[in-house]
């Protein structure tokens, strides 16, 4: 076999995934891997003649250095679990969905469609990739679950199986919307055309007979618009009323129901064809709106809790055999074996191992925490080095984790502002009756014919829907702007709550910092090649996040056998280069007598043969643009304050970054950072809070906007109105901008819309409304709200 070696300087990148090759002694014929993982993945596509998978995209593969660990799908054998899991099955078939965070390009959607030629026993794989899931159909006489499930990451595909799967089934794509929409525009576009010969009868293209078949027809045609597509409007508007609000689709109720029953009662006498148009056209763009903002983040999960960070099943011990386990069957005093870098669901009592656990996820604390046999390890921690036994003090449901997801904070909605939409909405609709009223005694007085005509002609013609579909399209565009950009609101409520923000609280790891590009710096003499080589192969041996930081480092130094690697918990690691030993950790397991004075990092001290040679400093990277960020917030007149369940030795760095008048809390937990957002609140301000753990979720809650950042949209995220890529957040202040635009631009075309409600209230008032009149500006009012709020959106976003 070829051996090649590393040129100082100089990249080899892995044939499978792309990344630095370390080790460059991986290879098969003339390419070079990684790792033994991606040589693997190679040769079983290799062998089956899927290799067309490295011609779509160059290199498409995720590295494969950390093995998945035999039997670990061994649970999906369980028909219990399988029956909560599976979609359908029948005497041949198996329907089954799996989410596959890995999904990212072309090249994985046609291996996973090919995935027939692995395993013999699947039929088909359809692939979403917008949700990154693949619907596997197979015959479970040819194949099993498991043995799929095991082939897909096999290639790098492993999906992810949380207890939410088990727990509740996925929301479907919201159709009805959908439905209500095409019978609307259906019924729509043929009631305008079998309107034309009345719009035109005055000039004698229209004969009586006919006109009296199609006015049959337009009734017929708006029957399934005024009792299926409307329904939507009046199920909102009766629900607004029950609780004493009247919200804005209580006066569009108002207009539709007046329009069908006017334009029924013309049909009827005999007077006219009425505005069964308009009616439907109300309907129709209404419903426009409300499809297009619904469809913004569809797909995006703003209230996963603690079951989709869950693993489906556990190992447990029973009688000596390791037996997988669903989580809900998890009892008191069983034994739980964690495997490393497995979590922990529930809490505790370490029985057997050496744990080293990050709870960076519940507590913000990034530094893992050392558990010796006796002490209480608490669910939501994720074991870093090797594997342990604890056996339960509680049960998942009961745990501290849960606990946090469970308190009454959570289940409780903020009361939260009204919305301005609404309220103009209300005044409208009294200002509307008002001027309905006033019309009708007016004409009661001087003419009794034109009472009824003048009074349902202003109910008709002065409808806001211009106001909501200006709100509608304007939030809908703004909401599919900020999404572009990596920013995906809930709702757009959350869009008016952002622009009317007064301060603004930061979490600190995983918001301020990052977990990329972390500084790694050697302080000490320069060192051999010899001696690079050692520390970088004893560091690749352990999973410890500082060690893989300098085995990262050193990425393009070649890696050497080592032997008699131990890892000595909350200490360091130890190994043997041939004769030498080579240690990693604290000053005590290195003999270091000497000890820096640093307070901006972590310090991994390094000794070689018993002989200390200096130390790494590992830095906490603030990802690129944090300082400029917070001097625009500051500028801009945002009060800050950090809240951070770390310790405080950066807070004089910090507190550079924020400014002498921003709040800075370390050492905070879950209670502590809710706390303060409610004094916050009490004292009359507007909150947005930006956190990325679980200790974030009570405060995210409760905010007036709470923003979860994730350097993946698909990854869990707490409780929030919005999810913020975490490459996005330097934009901040241009988010908070365009927030307050949309706000501006609902009011531009409201008033705009304001001048075609006189123009149509001066023939209404009269009496003298036509369907013709109707007919031109309810369209040309509704069309022009949409171009304007596009195009005043558009030239916000490039502002």
């Amino acid at each position: 076999m070829a051996t090649f070696t590393a040129v100082p300087g100089i990249e080899v990148e892995c044939e499978h995934c792309g990344e630095a090759c370390a080790d460059t002694t991986i290879v098969l014929g003339d390419k070079i891997f990684c790792c033994q993982g991606c040589k693997l993945v190679y040769e079983l596509l290799n062998e089956n003649d899927l290799c067309e998978y490295y011609n779509l995209n160059n290199k498409p593969g995720l590295a494969q250095r950390i093995p998945v660990r035999k039997d670990k799908f061994a649970f999906l054998e369980d028909n219990k679990i399988q029956q909560q899991l599976l979609q359908y099955r029948d005497d041949e078939h198996t329907h089954i969905t799996f989410y596959i965070p890995h999904i990212h390009c072309s090249s994985c959607l046609w291996l996973l469609e090919n995935l027939h030629k692995l395993d013999k026993g699947v039929e088909s794989v359809t692939v979403t990739f917008t949700r990154k899931e693949a619907r596997i159909v197979y015959r479970q006489e040819e194949t099993t679950l498991r043995r799929i499930a095991e082939v897909l990451t096999s290639i790098g595909y492993e999906p992810y199986i949380s207890l939410q799967d088990m727990q509740q089934k996925k929301p479907r794509v919201q159709r009805d919307l959908i439905y209500r929409l095409g019978v609307a525009g259906f019924c729509f576009g043929n009631i305008m055309l079998l309107s034309f010969p009345e719009y035109f009868g005055n000039y004698g293209y229209s004969d009586a007979k006919m006109n009296v078949m199609f006015r049959i027809l337009n009734v017929s045609l708006s029957l399934p618009v005024f009792f299926y597509s409307a329904q939507v409007f009046f199920k909102s508007a009766w629900s607004g009323l029950k609780t004493g609000f009247l919200n804005i689709d209580a006066p569009i109720v108002l207009a539709i129901v007046v329009t069908f029953v006017r334009s029924l009662a013309d049909v009827i006498s005999g007077t006219g064809s009425g505005y069964f148009d308009s009616m439907t056209g109300i309907v129709f763009f209404m419903l426009i709106g409300r499809v297009l903002q619904d469809k913004t983040y569809q797909g995006l999960s703003f209230d996963r809790d603690y079951t989709s960070y869950f693993p489906l099943a556990i190992t447990i011990i029973k009688d000596g055999k390791e037996v997988p386990t669903a989580l809900p069957d998890i009892k008191v005093n069983d034994t739980l074996l964690i495997h490393d870098n497995e979590l922990i669901p529930a809490d505790g009592i370490l029985v057997k191992g050496s744990a080293l656990v990050d709870y960076s996820f519940v507590t913000g604390e990034s530094v893992p925490v050392s558990k010796s046999i006796g002490e209480i390890v608490y669910a939501g921690g994720k074991q870093l080095e090797g594997n342990i036994e604890i056996l339960t003090i509680k049960e998942v449901a009961q745990s501290y984790l849960t606990s946090l997801w469970n308190r009454d904070e959570l289940k409780q909605k903020a009361t939260r502002q009204e919305s301005f939409i609404h309220l103009v909405a209300r005044n409208f609709t009294w200002i509307l009756l008002a001027i309905a009223a006033l019309s009708a005694l007016y004409w009661w007085k001087f003419d009794h014919t034109r009472i009824w005509p003048a009074a349902t002609s202003i109910l008709i013609v002065a409808c806001p829907c211009t106001l909501l579909l200006a709100a509608s399209f304007t939030n809908g565009h703004i909401l599919r702007i900020l999404s572009r950009h990596k920013l995906y609101l809930r709702n757009a409520g959350a869009i008016e709550r952002m622009a009317g923000i007064t301060d603004i609280v930061f979490d600190k790891t995983g918001t301020l910092t990052g977990n990329k590009d972390i500084p790694v710096t050697w302080h000490g003499p320069t060192l051999s090649r010899a001696q690079m080589m050692s520390i970088a192969s004893v560091a690749a041996q352990s999973t410890h996040p500082l060690s893989k930081l300098i085995s990262a480092f050193y990425h393009n130094i070649p890696r050497v056998p080592v032997s008699g690697f131990k890892t000595t918990t909350g200490m360091g690691v130890s190994g043997y280069i041939q004769e030498e030993a080579v240690l990693l950790g604290n000053a005590a397991f290195t003999g270091t007598r000497t000890v820096p004075n640093h307070n901006d990092g972590s310090i991994v001290y390094v000794a070689i043969n018993e002989q200390p040679l200096g130390y790494f400093l590992i830095g906490n990277q603030y990802r690129e643009g944090i300082s400029t960020l917070l001097q625009s917030l500051r500028t801009k007149g945002y009060s800050l304050s950090l809240l951070s369940g770390d310790n405080d030795r950066e807070a004089d760095y910090l507190k550079s970054l924020m400014g002498e008048d921003a709040t800075l809390r370390f050492t905070q937990q879950p209670q502590d950072k809710l706390n303060y957002i409610l004094d916050l609140q009490t004292k009359g301000k507007r909150v947005l809070m930006i956190g990325d753990g679980l200790n974030d979720a009570g405060a995210l809650k409760q905010s007036d906007v709470g923003i979860s950042l994730t350097e993946d949209s698909n990854n869990f995220t707490p409780a929030s109105d919005g999810i913020l890529e975490a490459g996005q957040l330097t934009r901040l202040p241009k988010f908070i901008r365009i927030c307050i635009a949309n706000k501006r631009i609902i009011v531009i075309s409201f008033v705009i819309s304001l001048i075609y409600n006189v123009i149509g209230l001066s023939f209404a008032v009269q009496g003298i409304l036509s369907p013709l009149t109707a007919a031109i500006l309810m369209p040309a009012n509704s069309i022009s709200m949409i171009l304007l709020s596009y195009g005043l959106s558009e030239w916000a976003d490039r502002r």
